[in-house]
């Protein structure tokens, strides 16, 4: 069996060596939540996917991979992806910020759908954002913990 080393000191798209992780979402429309990545945040459009290829993005020390939905496929005999219920969410991502203030005036200049202002709450400050696909992004700054 071969080695699999996950300290890699640098982290590619695909990876060369070792592994990189990407945060996958089913979306309705590639190119549209593409772009919101993009301006909202400021993702970098690696690879915008061609007919049915998906779309790779880096943000900030993530890869993202969006794709839309479909049935069971070989690989995935039992499962359908598709767009999440906005109201019924099982995960989200959170985004941990040096400034929360200014991110939010910044995000929302350029479009993020904020559920609230941030606010504090257990050691932290935050807020969350809807994306075009109903998708919940979590943006914290704590206030009391330091890690690493």
């Amino acid at each position: 069996m071969s080695h699999v080393q996950l300290g890699a000191t640098s982290y590619e798209m695909p990876p060369r060596e070792g592994v990189s992780i990407a945060h996958f979402l089913t979306v309705k429309d590639i190119e549209r939540s593409a772009r919101y990545y993009e301006r909202v945040f400021g993702a970098r459009i690696l690879s915008m996917g061609d007919g049915n290829a998906p779309a790779y993005l880096q943000l900030a020390n993530i890869w993202m991979i969006l794709n839309v939905g479909g049935g069971p496929t070989p690989d995935k005999p039992t499962v359908t992806l598709s767009v999440p219920d906005p109201n019924h969410i099982s995960s989200f991502m959170n985004f941990r910020v040096a400034d929360i203030h200014a991110c939010y005036a910044l995000w929302k200049s350029r479009g993020a759908e904020f559920i609230t202002e941030p606010i504090p709450k257990y050691g932290e400050t935050r807020c969350y954002i809807r994306d075009p696909d109903g998708y919940l992004i979590e943006v914290g700054q704590s206030t009391d913990v330091t890690y690493g």
